[in-house]
């Protein structure tokens, strides 16, 4: 399990150093690095976490240069960075009326922002999955010799596959997350009566 990576505590060596030029403050660098360290535990890459965090904390759009040189990146990985970001609606590329160059800005709004990912990524995940265990099932009900028990607890990870990505599609509508369905699936395994060891 990755653990949350402790960037130093407030009077700390680190904490103390005054800004560079091109280089975070010190109160700014705990703060993005936090936003990353949270990102990759969700199974998202750090540096997505800390370019959103900083365009958030900035409040206005940075150049891809400027990115490069505040969190010390590559080109071409703020370049992808900014590819993944502006594809999930997580900041928009803008330009500003005396100037060439293209910004980026950070979207403010957290539940739209949070809707745009899961509806990009973990909605047609959780689809692909329900998929194949509806396969499984289809696949295990068509041959003999599958114990009823197995096909019962078959069924049951459907049918949680299914209220899960209900429940996803649901929230992507109208930013309310209803897990009911999803709960009474555990309640009912919870529920069901166990059989005594022999």
């Amino acid at each position: 399990m990755k653990g949350y990576l402790w960037t130093g505590a407030p009077g700390s060596p680190t904490s103390e150093e005054p800004a560079q030029e091109g280089k975070l403050a010190p109160w700014e660098a705990i703060a993005v690095d936090a936003v990353g360290n949270v990102i990759e535990f969700w199974g998202f890459k750090r540096n997505q976490g800390r370019v959103w965090a900083l365009l958030y904390l900035r409040g206005e759009p940075l150049t891809a240069g400027e990115i490069e040189r505040e969190l010390d990146l590559s080109k071409g990985g703020v370049s992808m960075l900014l590819r993944d970001l502006e594809r999930w609606g997580v900041i928009q590329r803008v330009r500003l009326p005396q100037d060439s160059a293209w910004r980026y800005a950070a979207e403010t709004d957290l539940v739209r922002m949070v809707t745009h990912v899961i509806e990009e990524r973990e909605a047609g995940f959780v689809a692909r999955i329900r998929a194949d265990l509806a396969e499984a099932r289809r696949l295990a009900q068509s041959v003999t010799g599958v114990p009823g028990e197995r096909l019962a607890r078959l069924e049951k990870m459907t049918t949680l596959a299914e209220h899960v990505e209900r429940a996803l599609r649901l929230f992507i509508k109208t930013s309310r997350l209803d897990v009911s369905g999803v709960l009474a699936v555990f309640r009912d395994e919870a529920g069901s009566p166990r059989r005594e060891k022999r």
